[in-house]
C-alpha cells in the first residue's frame, strides 16, 4: 500500500494566509458621493444642454472646460466653481441663477384638437359672443384660461368687459375698434393687444367682420 499523502477533498477550517506579495497595498477607492446641491445644478446643466442639442463635448470646449469634468458636473460628482458656472451658463445663454432652478415636475398636460375646443358660457360675457375653451390647468396658482371667440352675426358691440388678471387678445379675422378705458384703437387681423383686465373693456364698433380672436386670460386663484 501507497503511503503517498493526497488533499482533502473536504474544506479546511484552516486560515489561509495570502502571500505578502498579493496582498493589496493600498484601501480600495472610495465611491465619491453625491452632493445634493451639486446633484440638482448638474441636472439642470445636463437638462438644458439636451434642450438646445448641444452635445458634452461641443458644451466643454465653447466652455474651456475639459470633458471629463463636465460629465463629473452633471453627474453631480464635483461642486463646480463661480467661474466655471459662469462659463457654462453663458455657453447655455442663460442666467447663472437659472443653473440652480428646481426642475420641474410633470404636471397638467391639456390636449384640445382643431375644433374640439369646449363651448362654454362665460358669466358677464356678451350675447353672440362664442367662447371656446381651449384648454383648462386644474393646478397651480396662476389660471390660465385661452378662448377661442367667434363673434356671430347678430353679436353687438360691447365695451363694459371687466375681471380680475390680464388679457391678451390675438385677432385671427376682421377689423374692430377696441376700446380700453379711455382709449380706443383700430386692429385688425395680426393685431394684438395686451392689458390689465380690471379696466373697462371691449369691442366698440366694427368695420370688417367676420371677427374672430384669441383671448387668453391670466389671473392668481383665489
Amino acid at each position: 500500500m501507497s503511503n503517498q499523502k493526497v488533499a482533502s477533498p473536504l474544506p479546511t477550517a484552516r486560515y489561509f494566509q495570502l502571500p505578502v506579495s498579493l496582498e493589496r497595498s493600498t484601501p480600495r477607492e472610495a465611491v465619491p458621493k453625491r452632493n445634493s446641491c451639486a446633484s440638482r445644478v448638474g441636472a439642470q446643466v445636463r437638462s438644458l444642454r439636451m434642450a438646445t442639442h448641444i452635445s458634452g463635448s461641443k458644451l466643454a470646449q465653447i466652455s474651456g472646460i475639459s470633458a471629463s469634468l463636465l460629465s463629473r458636473i452633471e453627474r453631480g460628482l464635483v461642486s463646480p466653481s463661480v467661474d466655471t458656472l459662469d462659463r457654462l451658463a453663458v455657453s447655455l445663454r442663460v442666467p447663472v441663477s437659472r443653473l440652480f432652478a428646481e426642475k420641474g415636475s410633470e404636471a397638467d398636460f391639456c390636449h384640445v384638437r382643431a375644433g374640439q375646443g369646449l363651448v362654454v358660457d362665460r358669466g358677464g360675457a356678451a350675447l353672440d359672443y362664442r367662447h371656446e375653451l381651449l384648454g383648462h390647468l386644474l393646478s397651480g396658482h396662476i389660471l390660465v384660461e385661452p378662448h377661442l371667440v367667434t363673434l356671430l352675426p347678430s353679436a353687438e358691440p360691447f365695451v363694459t368687459s371687466q375681471h380680475p388678471g390680464v388679457k391678451f387678445l390675438y385677432f385671427l379675422s376682421g377689423e374692430v375698434t377696441y376700446r380700453y378705458g379711455s382709449k380706443a384703437v383700430s386692429v385688425r387681423a395680426g393685431d394684438s393687444v395686451l392689458f390689465d383686465a380690471n379696466v373697462q373693456h371691449g369691442i366698440e364698433a366694427f368695420q370688417h367682420q367676420p371677427v374672430s380672436y384669441l383671448s387668453v386670460v391670466l389671473a392668481l386663484r383665489d
